[in-house]
């Protein structure tokens, strides 16, 4: 119980760096990543029935969790869920090709341009622990353009409850997260983000107690 508890701590200091808490505001555009946690697509709904948005772009082919658990993309899936929750279907852009952070955004502004739609503001709708990541991403591609991140409103210890994935899984994924927030940005994908030192530490920590499947 006790190393449990240790476990729960280091992954605890980890989530609130990776959340921005953003407060979000009316935008242009929402661009919502995909993923195998449906709890986006909702939280992406709820925004844009409070008037906050006209127009989303669900973003992302099949990622490590969902190429065998989905038969329609990530996008697709997440489109379904905002379309039964109330959203319009004609309020709906869908990327469907994207594997990775770079490319949501990467593809999705091309889909825009397609449209001729050249948004000047931004909602990003992701997982909790990856809106710090989704943020330097974005900013790597547009350093101006007005954004706010967001994700579902949930703590730590009911967002793990409300997934089906392990404790291992979700420790290692928080793990591979951070670790790509310090190396992403020398490979030119993201922005560079400072890390507290107590921070990293937690995820050196976690990654001796053998929490490094997701390092990469």
């Amino acid at each position: 119980m006790q190393s449990e508890d240790r476990t729960f701590q280091l992954a605890q200091k980890i989530w609130n760096y990776l959340c921005l808490n953003d407060e979000v505001k009316e935008a242009d555009c929402m661009l919502v990543l995909g993923s195998h946690d449906v709890s986006v697509a909702e939280r992406a709904a709820d925004i844009y029935l409070e008037g906050l948005t006209p127009l989303i772009v669900f973003s992302g082919g099949f990622g490590y969790l969902t190429q065998d658990l989905w038969r329609v993309s990530e996008a697709e899936t997440f489109a379904e869920i905002a379309i039964k929750r109330g959203v319009p279907e004609s309020a709906i852009l869908i990327e469907n090709k994207s594997t990775n952070t770079g490319e949501n955004v990467v593809f999705s502004m091309q889909l825009l341009k397609a449209h001729n739609i050249k948004p000047s503001s931004f909602i990003l709708v992701h997982k909790p622990y990856m809106e710090r990541r989704t943020y330097a991403t974005f900013r790597n591609y547009h350093k101006e353009v007005p954004i706010s991140v967001t994700s579902p409103q949930i703590s730590m210890t009911d967002y793990f409850s409300s997934v089906d994935i392990s404790y291992e899984t979700f420790l290692s994924t928080l793990v591979g997260d951070l670790y790509r927030i310090r190396t992403y940005s020398s490979k030119g994908f993201q922005i560079p983000q400072d890390i507290p030192e107590d921070v990293w530490d937690a995820c050196n920590e976690l990654i001796a107690l053998g929490y490094n499947k997701r390092i990469n």
